[in-house]
């Protein structure tokens, strides 16, 4: 399979950058931003913009699509993945193609659930630097989705999107071990998500020695050894791996779960906490930092 056009759902500080980068590539009518009816009039009337700039996206009320999509991404917040799969099912063909850009370990599950583990290919959106506050989204680093395949996934679904990748000139990476790489981005959004979420600031904070990188360090340890009894192979190099990462993020930057705090939404406390703690009471491993932050944000 040959891909040619990309579909979008969701239009946060991720999808706008996806949305900006797709339509440029390859124009508007190649690229639909779908959702339903009254958020589509939203987009429409209040316009989103991209680092200045107003978006001329090609917004589709997904309930009045019938082409089946080539390649679906999904860049909606974890709490509206089951709206986003139930009003874009349609448009899921025989040939579709699902990646999901959430956070966390558990769209991929869902996705596959609900439409067939041979249509979904593991995607983590990293290294990216981006933030959106109402309808104007802010990226200084569009970063890379790194790509992988899982027991029962098709080969031939990730070479068609690398295939696609390198026609547009979009940056992907093909770990070597995916599950490993997933619970990798698990344990940095773990320790620096939930950390500035609960004590406030930016990666300034975290990037300097004191009580909260000790707390996010902490966080992080708890979920290496919830990964290592499910038996993924987590370590200390992991967690020393990430801080190094974390060290060099724009000291003035702020994570997705910061960001949610202060604009008053919903966090994503479910698959970050929520996750390494319900592994922990599964396995009689303590978790009291990431029960703290489950408490405090749930």
């Amino acid at each position: 399979m040959k891909i040619q056009r990309i579909d979008i759902v969701g239009l946060g500080a991720l999808g706008v950058m996806y949305a900006d980068f797709f339509t440029k590539k390859l124009g508007k009518e190649q690229v639909r931003v779908l959702a339903d009816k009254e958020r589509v009039r939203r987009y429409r009337t209040e316009t989103v913009m991209f680092n200045g700039e107003v978006c001329d996206f090609n917004y589709c009320d997904a309930k009045q699509e019938s082409r089946p999509a080539e390649l679906l991404l999904f860049a909606v917040k974890y709490g509206a993945l089951e709206d986003a799969m139930r009003e874009t099912a349609h448009l899921v063909g025989e040939n579709t193609i699902l990646i999901s850009v959430l956070n966390g370990i558990r769209s991929e599950e869902d996705l596959a659930e609900k439409f067939g583990k041979e249509k979904v290919v593991h995607c983590i959106a990293q290294k990216m630097a981006a933030m959106k506050e109402q309808n104007a989204a802010v990226c200084t680093n569009r970063g890379e989705l790194a790509l992988g395949i899982v027991d029962g996934e098709k080969e031939e679904n990730l070479k068609a999107i690398t295939d696609f990748f390198d026609e547009t000139g979009f940056a992907y990476s093909l770990p070597a071990d995916m599950k490993h790489a997933m619970w990798g981005k698990l344990l940095c959004n773990v320790g620096v998500n939930q950390t500035l979420a609960l004590c406030g600031g930016t990666y300034r904070t975290v990037q300097q020695e004191g009580e909260a990188r000790e707390m996010m360090k902490a966080a992080m340890r708890e979920t290496i050894l919830t990964a290592n009894a499910e038996g993924v192979d987590l370590s200390e190099n992991d967690l020393e791996e990430w801080v190094a990462v974390i060290d060099t993020l724009n000291p003035d930057g702020e994570p997705s779960m910061r960001q949610d705090c202060k604009a008053g939404r919903r966090t994503e406390v479910a698959l970050f906490a929520g996750t390494v703690c319900e592994l922990g009471r599964k396995h009689g491993i303590a978790t009291p930092v990431n029960d703290v932050f489950l408490s405090r944000f749930s």
